[in-house]
């Protein structure tokens, strides 16, 4: 016993019993869970499911999947806490939790679902080269395979592009609705948001600001794209787009500029020059708002910031997400004078920098 107690002391450990391994295994079987509740979302199982309750070997048989993995997968999906289910056994009856309905039923104006088949599709094999990424700074996705790299493949077919901004929606849409809630508004005329995909942020600001003008700026081909959402949403009036390249060419000016997830996608030398261009666009008083899941100042508390930061290398080498006091410092030195971060969502937060 003694030898036991001076082996665990080498090890740094005072009392073992009072150790519990449960998280370091939780997290090390994680992509089991992960690769269970994505394969359900490729499989349909929440779209299918939609006011239904069905038995296993009716889901199973709609969805083209061998009787011997029914009972395991779904059962998986229950003990997740994403289906439930009514009783025991085969004539048991599976349905959507609320959460299921809500975001993975495609149906559902709030489906989350297109960022999980883009994580399926592409993110969960690049990950298996995290350790190539960090030991070359390389990314680790299609341009390491000879490929096109992720955006020139995605605007070079339209169909794709929407298809991506879809995803994209879904994943922004929370945190933009909270900022559109928690930023107030009331005192700009108007705003340009940077990178505007769908037309997203601009539709959602401008839904709770009746007197705010907004641009949605983006490249040549999503403009289509984003004109389709805004008058969907009954607002072309007060919305319109703007199409150039961020890098190529001013951006439109307005009171507020917003970059909804565009900084981290990009080197230090080019966010500092997209930092220095909205000071530019903008008037004495007017704010630069990044919105993102900020790293906490202490890098101790944000796993989501820090992992998507890690993603980042993998998608694009030099890319990297950012604290709010990194942002603060790089705000400075353009000559932004006052700063704030607000919590949005989740991981998020939004970076306002005042000129």
């Amino acid at each position: 016993m003694a030898g036991i107690l001076n082996r665990d002391k080498m090890w740094g450990v005072d009392n073992a019993n009072e150790l519990d391994p449960g998280p370091i295994l939780q997290t090390a079987f994680a992509f089991w869970s992960s690769k269970v509740l994505l394969t359900a979302v490729q499989f349909e199982v929440f779209t299918r499911l939609r006011d239904r309750r069905l038995r296993g070997a009716e889901l199973g048989n709609e969805i083209c999947i061998h009787p011997r993995g029914v009972a395991d997968f779904f059962d998986a999906l229950v003990a997740m806490k994403f289906l439930e289910r009514e009783g025991d056994g085969p004539d048991a009856l599976y349905s959507n939790t609320p959460a299921g309905a809500a975001y993975l039923d495609r149906a559902s104006p709030r489906y989350v679902g297109g960022i999980l088949v883009m994580l399926n599709e592409r993110l969960f094999k690049f990950w298996h080269d995290l350790p190539e990424a960090l030991r070359t700074g390389k990314p680790q996705n299609e341009i390491k395979h000879g490929q096109k790299g992720m955006f020139e493949e995605l605007y070079a077919e339209l169909p794709r592009l929407e298809q991506f901004m879809g995803a994209m929606t879904g994943l922004s849409r929370i945190n933009f609705e909270a900022f559109a809630r928690k930023f107030d508004l009331s005192k700009y005329a108007t705003l340009c948001d940077v990178g505007g995909a769908t037309g997203l942020l601009s539709v959602e600001v401008a839904r709770l600001n009746p007197k705010l003008r907004c641009i949605s700026f983006d490249l040549p081909p999503v403009a289509p794209i984003a004109q389709r959402h805004i008058a969907a949403a009954g607002l072309s009036d007060r919305i319109r787009t703007a199409a150039g390249d961020f890098f190529k060419d001013p951006l439109p000016r307005a009171d507020v500029i917003t970059m909804g997830m565009i900084l981290h996608d990009w080197s230090l030398e080019k966010k500092m020059y997209l930092i220095r261009a909205a000071y530019d666009a903008l008037p004495e008083g007017g704010a630069l708002i990044a919105i993102e899941a900020l790293i906490d100042d202490a890098r101790r508390e944000n796993v989501f910031g820090l992992l998507m930061s890690l993603n980042m290398l993998i998608e694009f080498g030099e890319a990297f997400d950012y604290s709010g006091a990194d942002f603060r410092q790089w705000c400075s030195e353009v000559g932004f004078r006052r700063f704030e971060v607000i919590h949005l969502a989740g991981a998020s937060s939004a970076a306002v920098a005042y000129k």
